[in-house]
This record gives structure tokens, sequence and C-alpha cells, in this order.
């Protein structure tokens, strides 16, 4: 079973000036995917906010973590930089892929700086703010995940 972590990262939503639309999409797609979600959290778009985040929900067990927010390339984008700090290593396929098919969805794609790495032995992946945009890339990654999973948490395969 993955246990799924969700962080959605807004400024204006952490403060409460909006409600928070990604993170309700993801725990909807997460579900329709047979995945748990055992934690969620509203940041700011704050390094150190999203880094507690993370380590709050790799020691909470989450095996896979999804970010929703600050990938773009506005100066208050900070999430791929936050998770850059902490990780393992950074599995560039999956930021690939999800700008390669976005772009086929909007010109704009191309500006995502959307990855995925290994944290604490959980795998992150770091989605557009967009609501539908998120739920699409997860989509775009969604048959790679499972496997990726037990590689980040060790467990032994068969490749």
């Amino acid at each position: 079973m993955i246990r799924v972590g969700i962080i959605t990262v807004s400024d204006r939503a952490a403060a409460g000036e909006y409600a928070d639309h990604g993170g309700p999409a993801l725990k909807a797609e997460a579900a329709r995917l047979g995945w748990e979600v055992g934690a969620d959290a509203v940041v700011p778009d704050d390094k150190e906010r999203i880094q507690e985040a993370v380590r709050a929900f790799v020691a909470q067990g989450c095996t896979l973590i999804l970010t929703t927010g600050g990938t773009g390339i506005a100066p208050r984008d900070v999430t791929p930089e936050a998770v850059r700090e902490i990780m393992r290593l950074e599995i560039p396929g999956f930021g690939e892929r999800m700008r390669m098919l976005s772009a086929e969805v909007t010109p704009n794609g191309i500006l995502s700086r959307c990855l995925a790495a290994d944290v604490g032995g959980a795998l992150l992946v770091a989605l557009p703010g967009k609501p539908s945009g998120a739920v699409e890339c997860l989509g775009f990654v969604e048959g790679a995940i499972p496997h990726t999973v037990k590689l980040c948490a060790g467990v032994p395969t068969s490749c």
C-alpha cells in the first residue's frame, strides 16, 4: 500500500486568503488510484516550511509525498530548491516527462520546474499548483510510481 502525504505550497492558501483546491484534487486522485492519504498540509512558499512538512511526513511513514505549487518561475516559487536541499537524489525522468507532455497541453508547460526525488527513503513528486495541472502531471508519471516508491524505500526488486 502506498501511503501518501500531500503538501500544498501557497502563501495565500496558507494565510487563509483562499481555499486550497490543489490538495483536495490530489487527495481525490490518490484515492482513485487506491493509495492511502496519510497526511496533508498547507504551507507558505518558504523553503524551511516545505522541508519541515516533508520531513514530518517521512517520519509519519509516508512513502510518497506529493507537493502542489511553487514549481513555476515566480520569485516566491521555491519548491524545487527546498527539495534539492534535502534530497538523496533527483529522478530526472519524472520532470522531463511532465514537462514534455504538459507542453502538448499548454505552451507554458515548458516553464514548469516539476521534479521527483528520493527524500529520506520516500518518493517526492513536486507538481504544479493549478489543480488540473497537478492531477494531469501526476497522471503522466503514475505508472512509474509504485516501482519507484519501492526503490526509494530500499525494497529489493527484480530489476
